[in-house]
């Protein structure tokens, strides 16, 4: 079943892209939620042309985008956690501590365009900022014990 999404949704794609998904997530969830429409034809040339329309503000958020990534450069964030002796930490170290640490450097970021793996010990870490669709932007995390 192809479907226009109205909204990004993570795993699957962002605003006004066509997607294929199973026809019960489709019609159950994605739909009724206003999360996506139907891919008719006519749908498919109301998305063209809205899309075309707003080309330069897509533009201006892209750069916006860009120089936001240029602002981190190479940040490197330190996270304090309670750690054992082995260097295991209690708990876990999540993207709203991320998103927090990176409020303290001056830049505001949503934690949920925040993805960073699981973080059972203290070390250096990736973690992934989603600026945009074609903007993505890794930051070093370095978890050290308190």
């Amino acid at each position: 079943m192809e479907i226009i999404l109205k909204t990004d949704i993570t795993g699957l794609g962002y605003k006004n892209d066509i997607v294929t998904v199973k026809p019960g997530y489709g019609r159950n969830y994605l739909i009724p939620q206003g999360f996506a429409m139907m891919a008719t034809p006519s749908n498919k040339k109301i998305v063209a042309e809205n899309i075309r329309q707003a080309a330069h503000k897509v533009e201006k958020i892209k750069n916006d985008a860009v120089a936001l990534a240029d602002q981190i450069g190479d940040m490197k964030l330190t996270i304090a956690a309670k750690a054992g002796e082995t260097g295991k930490i209690f708990g876990r170290v999540t993207n709203t501590q991320i998103a927090d640490a990176l409020r303290e450097q001056g830049i505001d970021i949503d934690r949920k365009k925040i993805t960073i793996e699981d973080v059972k010990t203290l070390g250096e870490y990736q973690a992934t900022i989603d600026l945009h669709k074609e903007v993505k932007k890794t930051v070093t995390v370095e978890v050290v014990g308190e």
